[in-house]
């Protein structure tokens, strides 16, 4: 691809992906829907997804900025329903809608038709997680969703090359298809475990934050890379890696934190941005070579698979959720009795994305012999309105579901009195700290320095508790509001003051960098993100 094309998906997914911050329409549906449109628009040039780029090389920032946000804990609280629809779900769809397609489409041998239930198995739960957030589903449901799309893409992809290899006429047989995926797996989560020590230590040593976050680019792509270089699952090391540095984030210094979060912010709203244009700006490449099926018969073959990869996750997800239950008195003890509303938020948010489609185009064009590969063109097909269709039906109908099944969201009132007894907690231990500390004469310190520590500390402390108290009735804001609000007022006003000076000559440009510099720390303290 062209310089120039790749900057104008880059500024339109971006453009786009802002303008539906102001919509009610999640993000990654209006991206599909804007590649769709534009795809046909005269002088847009071509771009075909290719799977040599996203799976090594957009696939494993993405991983590991998700797995890095994840908290290990409530993954590891939520592992056995992760398991079962991350790898249990994945291996079921792959067979279920594979004898289906097999079934619906009469030429389609039962390999090729094993190839494309492997393809379209993994959820993409990008689209799905951004609405549960939106929305506020459960804490629980939100966990799940999150940790499933973290490893499914590994049990996919896995399972596609096993079945990839009997479809070629490679000699696969079963026992060498369960063995080629225990060695994925747990070779992918051994390079992960070898290497997150070791990357932590560099990551905590290493004194200048560019250097660091220098390291935290290089990350995703070394484990990645290092897995697949001995044919174990690079997701899995991706994940492994990120969850043990996302876990252990606090051992890095404040820096470090700052300039990380930020960077990997833009590098997930660019992607992500980037990837669902790219899926709806496939429509052409995809029936340029439909060939023989076209019309009727190809969109009853779309509609058909279409529901069945639906039907099938709410035949898997509840029984994979009630049975446990039924069967261990342990499991009924530590998680409850579900609702059936749960299980059908979890089952309808099974959004296929672009993993799917960069798979189906990694599907080579011949098999052992020279011969094409069965329908290849008609699979590329049914992923591209497989994902479409799930993103667009599911995706669009998510939020109203959610609202009209009434899931007892977050506890906004809960959570924020936890905040405030640990913050509490925190600050009566910084405040004996600074007791003993003011005791030593060697950090004897002005009494208004050490009036001002004390009272960072108690502002810290307070700013918490006045959320739960009243409101300003005239602005509608907390105390700590106001006092971010003016605290930003008084430093605008430094900041005019100074750039004055500049254009007056009376500092130059470098004292000025300097100036704002702190300016900037300082309102970066006082007015914390809200998000």
């Amino acid at each position: 691809m062209h310089v120039l094309p790749l900057l104008l998906l880059v500024a339109g997914s971006a453009a786009v992906a802002g303008l539906a911050r102001r919509t009610p329409v999640p993000a990654p549906l209006l991206l599909v829907a804007a590649g769709l449109a534009v795809s046909y628009v005269p002088g847009v040039p071509g771009y075909e997804l290719d799977p040599e780029i996203v799976l090594p090389l957009v696939l494993p920032p993405l991983l590991y900025t998700a797995a890095s946000d994840s908290s290990y804990l409530d993954l590891r609280a939520h592992v056995r329903p992760i398991a079962l629809l991350s790898v249990g779900y994945v291996l079921f769809a792959t067979l279920a809608v594979g004898w289906a397609a097999y079934l619906i489409v009469p030429s389609l041998p039962l390999p090729a038709a094993l190839v494309f239930g492997a393809v379209v198995a993994p959820p993409d739960a990008v689209a799905a997680t951004a609405v549960a957030r939106r929305v506020g589903l459960p804490s629980r449901i939100t966990t799940i969703l999150q940790g499933e799309s973290l490893v499914n893409d590994a049990t996919a992809i896995t399972a596609y090359k096993v079945a990839l290899a009997a479809a070629v006429g490679a000699g696969a047989t079963w026992a060498g298809g369960v063995r080629a995926f225990l060695f994925a797996a747990v070779g992918g989560v051994a390079v992960g475990l070898v290497l997150m020590v070791p990357i932590h230590w560099l990551r905590t040593h290493l004194k200048e934050a560019l250097l660091q976050n220098t390291l935290s680019l290089l990350i995703p792509f070394v484990a990645y890379g290092i897995a697949e270089q001995v044919h174990a699952s690079g997701v899995l090391a991706v994940v492994v890696v990120a969850l043990y540095l996302g876990h252990r984030a606090w051992e890095v210094d404040f820096a470090t934190r700052l300039q990380e979060e930020a960077v990997w912010k833009m590098v997930a709203f660019v992607l992500e941005s980037a990837v669902f244009a790219l899926i709806g700006l496939q429509l052409p490449v995809v029936l340029k070579g439909l060939g023989q099926y076209q019309g009727a018969q190809a969109a009853w073959y779309a509609v058909a698979v279409f529901l069945v990869v639906v039907a099938a996750r709410f035949v898997w997800v509840y029984p994979a959720t009630f049975l446990p239950r039924i069967l261990s008195a342990r499991v009924r003890e530590r998680e409850g009795s579900p609702t059936w509303k749960g299980p059908f938020i979890i089952g309808w948010a099974g959004m296929r994305g672009v993993v799917s489609l960069a798979i189906a185009f990694s599907i080579p064009l011949t098999v052992h012999g020279g011969a094409s590969f069965p329908d290849r063109n008609l699979l590329l097909f049914l992923t591209f309105t497989t994902v479409i269709g799930t993103l667009v039906v599911q995706g669009l109908t998510l939020p109203p579901l959610i609202r009209l099944l009434k899931l007892p969201g977050r506890d906004v009132q809960a959570e924020t009195l936890a905040e405030a007894n640990a913050q509490a907690q925190a600050s009566r231990v910084a405040e004996e700290r600074l007791d003993a500390l003011l005791d030593d004469e060697r950090n004897a310190l002005p009494p208004p320095l050490a009036d001002r520590l004390r009272s960072v500390l108690e502002r810290r402390r307070n700013a918490v508790w006045e959320r739960l108290g009243a409101v300003n009735p005239v602005t509608g804001e907390s105390a700590d509001d106001t006092y971010r609000r003016l605290s930003r007022e008084m430093i605008g006003a430094e900041r005019e003051v100074f750039v004055k000076l500049r254009d007056h000559r009376y500092i130059d440009d470098e004292m000025l960098r300097t100036l704002l510099r702190r300016l900037d720390l300082e309102e970066a303290a006082a007015y914390r993100e809200a998000a």
